[in-house]
């Protein structure tokens, strides 16, 4: 398996720190100057690349109010909302995608979208994003993902609600289709998603199986989740943001805010350094600690000729002496030489 590929001048691998988008999705609430605000705060959490979402309410659905058009799950964030409402409500702006995108690269992220269909795949390649991200609820809408493909840009698909069968065959159509770097990105589709219903191992199982980067599309509350994706080899985090949840918005109750995002970035970052490699011994960093083990110390003024026993011979730190495996051996020997309370047993004082 290709160990890095590259979004922009960005390399996603195990050998690098991960990848973290910070998805607006809706939160700009239908305001330009939210929506640059937003860009902004990202930037300063240090998120490496910046998201939105390509669609009109028209390209997702039929302007119905009725039965299946209509979110009836009372427990959902848009109950009593009809699709196309939710949509019209949540898109972003069409003519807004080239202001955004500018001001994030001004700020030093990446910038790109998810398409929802193959008009918004065409409007994106004239504003000549990076890369492509497939939605959870398009992950199984296979010519949108061979049009994608077919850029050849790399494109990351979260992998929510999908059977092993079906990721099979959207992994196959992109592929098919031209793409080369391509990243799978666990997901649970649930708005928030709980840490009970994230099942973060099936992260390095979709790596062997697939044969791809891999990381977490994460909807749940906090930052606990993806710093453990990080431990099970994800490589790419993405999370909704926004200034402040109080704020409202589609999207709100399960986003990040700034500060959050912060942290995320430096303890996603923590957790890849703190994995390494399969190691024993004392690093080079811990070499200077060994002097604080326990060794063998005399505990009492001694006379040459006298005998070590447990009340003139213990085992304490500093680690100068020999070590305590020895203890059992020398207790009963004697020594060649007066020795001071607090000298470092060593074998040529025994007689």
């Amino acid at each position: 398996m290709k160990q890095t590929l590259h979004i922009g001048e960005r390399a996603v691998g195990t050998g690098h720190s991960p990848f973290v988008i910070a998805e607006m999705s809706g939160n700009h609430n239908q305001s330009l100057d939210r929506a640059l605000a937003i860009v902004e705060a990202a930037a300063r959490s240090g998120a490496h690349a910046l998201k939105i979402q390509t669609y009109t309410a028209d390209t997702m659905t039929l302007d119905l109010a009725e039965g299946e058009f209509r979110i009836a799950d009372a427990d959902s964030l848009w109950a009593g909302k009809s699709l196309h409402q939710l949509y019209q409500e949540a898109y972003t702006p069409w003519d807004w995608h080239k202001p955004i995108f500018d001001k994030a690269r001004e700020l030093g992220m990446l910038a790109f979208s998810t398409p929802f269909d193959e008009t918004a795949v065409d409007f994106l390649e004239d504003l000549q994003v990076p890369c492509y991200k497939i939605a959870s609820f398009e992950n199984t809408d296979l010519p949108l993902i061979r049009k994608a493909a077919a850029t050849g840009k790399p494109l990351i698909i979260s992998t929510g609600m999908a059977s092993i069968a079906e990721l099979d065959e959207t992994v196959r159509a992109a592929r098919e289709a031209g793409c080369r770097d391509l990243i799978l990105l666990k997901c649970t589709s649930t708005y928030p998603a709980t840490p009970e219903n994230s099942h973060i191992r099936t992260i390095p199982h979709m790596r062997e199986l697939f044969a791809c980067e891999v990381g977490l599309s994460d909807h749940t509350m906090g930052v606990g989740a993806a710093v453990a994706a990080v431990a099970m080899g994800a490589t790419v985090i993405e999370k909704h943001f926004t200034l402040r949840r109080a704020d409202g918005g589609v999207d709100s109750a399960f986003s990040l805010e700034p500060e959050e995002m912060r942290a995320l970035v430096v303890e996603s970052e923590r957790a890849w350094q703190a994995l390494g490699e399969v190691r024993y011994g004392p690093s080079q960093a811990e070499r200077k600690s060994l002097v604080f083990r326990r060794s063998l110390y005399i505990a009492e003024d001694m006379r040459a000729g006298e005998t070590l026993t447990r009340a003139n011979l213990r085992a304490v730190r500093p680690g100068l002496g020999l070590a305590p495996k020895y203890l059992d051996i020398v207790l009963g020997k004697k020594v060649n030489c007066d020795l001071k309370r607090g000298t470092p047993l060593t074998w040529d004082v025994l007689a």
